[in-house]
């Protein structure tokens, strides 16, 4: 394989990476996948898999790649200690190793009200802070960067329709995992979205509509 062809999946063992892998997989696009485990994930054909801790050194795993997706998160069970040492600083070394390396594109799942966690849910105010301040040294980064901002995530199988608008109504600020894994694999695949940002919310439109 030549050099620096490969996606690296930070949290390639979390919920929405595991939907994540088989669809870049059938997209013919080579995988790394960064777990802390290797036992957690099932081996698939056309991802390696690299065991590296985002609370440690990791810059190992990005040796042959291209791309980053950052889809590691600490949690909703864990503390404000795990909230700041993976969606913070966990995040801020991957942008370092990226600008280190050169990653041409680096996608990075964040979340809805990462722009401004004063209007956030309360309930997630820490961890909206730690996305925000990720976000913004990525933007600041050079690195080419496209953020996705996911409503709160669900577990149906999604439709593949969406918007970026933030519905008026809380409760409907809501988008599947896979149709959040969708748009990141339509993200790699369009040069369009690169320095952009997006909210992402269960909608009516196609992806390719959408996010351009």
């Amino acid at each position: 394989m030549a050099f620096m062809e490969k996606t690296l999946v930070i949290g390639a063992s979390g919920k929405i990476g595991r939907l994540l892998l088989p669809l870049l997989i059938s997209s013919n696009i080579p995988v790394v996948a960064m777990v802390r485990d290797s036992n957690k994930l099932v081996p698939m054909n056309g991802v390696e898999i690299v065991e590296a801790d985002i609370e440690g050194e990791f810059s190992f795993a990005l040796k042959n790649c291209n791309r980053v997706i950052f889809s590691a998160g600490s949690g909703a069970t864990t503390g404000l200690d795990k909230t700041f040492l993976v969606d913070l600083w966990g995040a801020r070394k991957a942008i370092d190793y990226s600008t280190a390396n050169s990653i041409q594109h680096f996608v990075m799942i964040s979340s809805r009200g990462a722009d401004n966690p004063d209007r956030g849910p309360v309930a997630i105010k820490p961890y909206l802070i730690a996305k925000h301040f990720a976000d913004e040294y990525l933007v600041n980064s050079g690195v080419t960067y496209t953020i996705l901002r996911p409503g709160r995530l669900t577990d149906d199988d999604g439709q593949g329709l969406i918007t970026s608008d933030r519905p008026n109504n809380p409760e409907a600020q809501v988008i599947s995992r896979i149709d959040t894994a969708r748009v990141v694999l339509h993200c790699l695949k369009n040069p369009a979205v690169k320095n952009k940002i997006y909210e992402l919310y269960k909608g009516d439109s196609p992806i390719d509509r959408t996010i351009v």
